[in-house]
């Protein structure tokens, strides 16, 4: 696995890259890096991709955006960028978890000509949201939408060792037996350790979910992020992320395009990549390969 650079969109990326063939272009999250595609780099770089995964705009060791932005259109058009200066042709496929599963949704609705299949993991259509918009759990779960709005989550996010951080991954992970995440609460804190990529990560919240417009017609990333990929998608969900249930995935996979799938992964937290490796490979490569 090696580590390059390439300009796209104006941003300067930092990327992994294992295997050679068409590319397979790997989305990350928050507050994660590109490191937690490494099981997954392996499996497809054998199955004859080449797999490749940027650090995201604003997260270390990648460019913090000139004009600070962090809007999802923004994170969409950077996917689709690295797909043209990577060379990637019509067998491109794209994998996005978290906020890079958000920017999958968009970069292959908005450019499918680019993308031959799509897999996320871990964040529904944004049309599904509003299934559980009143439930105390899911409100709970989503508590640092509404903290990150706040100015002091600069200051406070950062102590301890950005102690926030490890209670998330602690409060978003599942009940798999052995799950270790120490190695990746590191790499996505040094990706945010200095107090400018901070406020680019806090910014994917404060760009996107803002507090007078999120869940109005007025809600700019749910307009960006309406239509659905007319590419075969391949949708994963951890069991124990409350955001989708068994009920909910039936309707995401039914409102997908012909050739689609889904999976609930049992145990599984938000971490699947991480928490099940072998299990997520597994279906991403039957998937892209049948």
């Amino acid at each position: 696995m090696q580590q390059k650079r390439v300009t796209a969109n104006g941003i300067d990326f930092a990327y992994l890259e294992e295997g050679e063939g068409p590319l397979a272009l790997l989305l990350h999250g928050f507050p994660e890096a590109p490191s937690m595609y490494r099981h997954l780099m392996p499996v497809l770089a054998e199955a004859g991709y080449r797999a490749i995964a940027p650090a995201m705009r604003g997260f270390a060791p990648t460019q913090i955006p000139p004009d600070g932005s962090m809007r999802i259109a923004d994170l969409i058009a950077d996917a689709n960028s690295l797909h043209e200066e990577l060379g990637g042709d019509t067998d491109a496929v794209i994998i996005g978890h978290d906020w890079g599963g958000f920017s999958t949704w968009g970069a292959a609705a908005h450019a499918p000509e680019r993308w031959s299949k799509v897999v996320v993991a871990d964040v529904p259509p944004v049309r599904f949201y509003d299934r559980k918009a009143t439930d105390p759990v899911q409100i709970h779960k989503n508590s640092h939408f509404y903290f990150f709005q706040m100015a002091i989550a600069d200051q406070i996010v950062p102590v301890n060792d950005f102690a926030y951080l490890d209670w998330l991954w602690e409060h978003w992970s599942g009940s798999v037996p052995g799950f270790d995440s120490t190695e990746d609460r590191k790499a996505g804190k040094d990706s945010l350790r200095a107090p400018a990529n901070l406020r680019s990560g806090l910014g994917l919240y404060r760009d996107n979910f803002n507090s007078v417009t999120f869940g109005t017609d007025k809600w700019e990333m749910g307009a960006v992020l309406a239509e659905l990929p007319s590419q075969p998608t391949l949708y994963l969900h951890g069991s124990e992320d409350p955001v989708v249930d068994a009920a909910t995935l039936a309707d995401i996979v039914d409102v997908l395009p012909p050739g689609s799938d889904g999976a609930l992964l049992e145990g599984v937290g938000h971490f699947p990549f991480l928490e099940q490796p072998e299990e997520v490979n597994q279906r991403i490569l039957k998937f892209l390969t049948a």
